[in-house]
């Protein structure tokens, strides 16, 4: 019987996956010595089971140690396959190789192969060279249909889809068809990075009276502000954005509101993160993406265990 073992913090979305047919919540705890040392204790038998972990690997670095060890408790007590389910991968953009510096999606690719985990499931994952330097299997959901209901439901006209660089263009063209909004090309913006931070040109395309811009990551807004400044210069008077995960961190993203910014849609990847209560703000839950995905995961091993234990 699949188990799915839940951190606290994603409890409202663990309910929507356990009400799956099979699936049964597994019990345990992460509690500290008193010399701080962290602890994980299974109370749920697991040998020989499939095991699922929803859980955060995002600061505080307790949450990523605490994930790490339950993993590496469930593999220990027998479990055949243990999968994390990380709806914010953090770390994710840590990805270029710079002198001096770390790479941190490496690191945690090795610290989640040495705890034995078998595959990560993600929503929306920064970029390809991820799954080069995560060496296990890492699979990107994408939340696209989230937010093509939520457009679709606007009456948008006179619209283009933007994306912030030509790297996120296949996440664009993806909320693009999910929208079915009839629009042109897709607008991206070329740029270079330097000492200085990241240098930007003006809008490549079409740019049309209402924009849409989809991106990944909503941290502290300055990519966001840059981008929503030079499409305004280029004629777009009304605003959307689309980002997966809502970091909200600092200051610097409000400004969004001094330009014609209409509204934000992020999803609920990250749970432990700064709680942002304004109208213009709304939060999408992943839960679907992620019941369907793991539907799908129960079905397929239904259908291959019978083989497998004959063989």
């Amino acid at each position: 019987m699949p188990l799915l073992f839940t951190f606290p913090e994603y409890a409202q979305t663990s309910a929507c996956l356990c009400d799956l047919p099979g699936v049964k919540a597994g019990e345990f705890s992460i509690a500290r010595y008193e010399n701080q040392g962290l602890h994980a204790s299974v109370e749920t038998a697991v040998s020989g089971e499939l095991c699922f972990i929803l859980g955060s690997i995002a600061p505080s670095d307790s949450q990523l140690l605490s994930f790490l060890l339950l993993a590496h408790t469930l593999k220990k007590e027998g479990a055949n396959r243990v999968t994390g389910i990380v709806p914010y991968l953090a770390y994710s953009r840590e990805d270029k190789v710079k002198p001096g510096e770390s790479l941190a999606t490496a690191w945690l690719g090795a610290l989640l192969r040495a705890s034995a985990l078998d595959e990560i499931w993600t929503i929306d994952v920064h970029s390809e060279k991820d799954s080069m330097l995560i060496p296990l299997p890492l699979q990107s959901l994408s939340p696209a249909n989230l937010f093509g209901e939520c457009l679709g439901k606007l009456g948008l006209t006179d619209v283009c889809f933007v994306s912030p660089d030509q790297g996120a263009i296949r996440r664009c063209e993806a909320a693009k068809s999910a929208a079915r909004i009839s629009c042109g090309d897709i607008v991206y913006f070329e740029k270079h990075r330097s000492d200085a931070g990241i240098v930007r040109h003006t809008p490549v395309g079409k740019v049309a009276r209402c924009a849409v811009i989809v991106d990944d990551i909503l941290d502290t807004g300055e990519t966001l502000v840059s981008a929503c400044e030079r499409l305004t210069s280029a004629g777009a008077q009304e605003l959307y954005i689309c980002v997966t995960h809502g970091l909200f961190s600092g200051q610097r993203w409000r400004e969004l509101w001094s330009l014609p910014v209409k509204h934000i849609f992020s999803t609920d990847t990250v749970v432990d993160g700064v709680t942002i209560e304004d109208s213009r703000i709304t939060t999408l839950p992943v839960a679907p993406v992620l019941r369907e995905k793991l539907a799908n995961a129960i079905s397929l091993n239904a259908e291959v265990s019978p083989s497998a234990r004959s063989g």
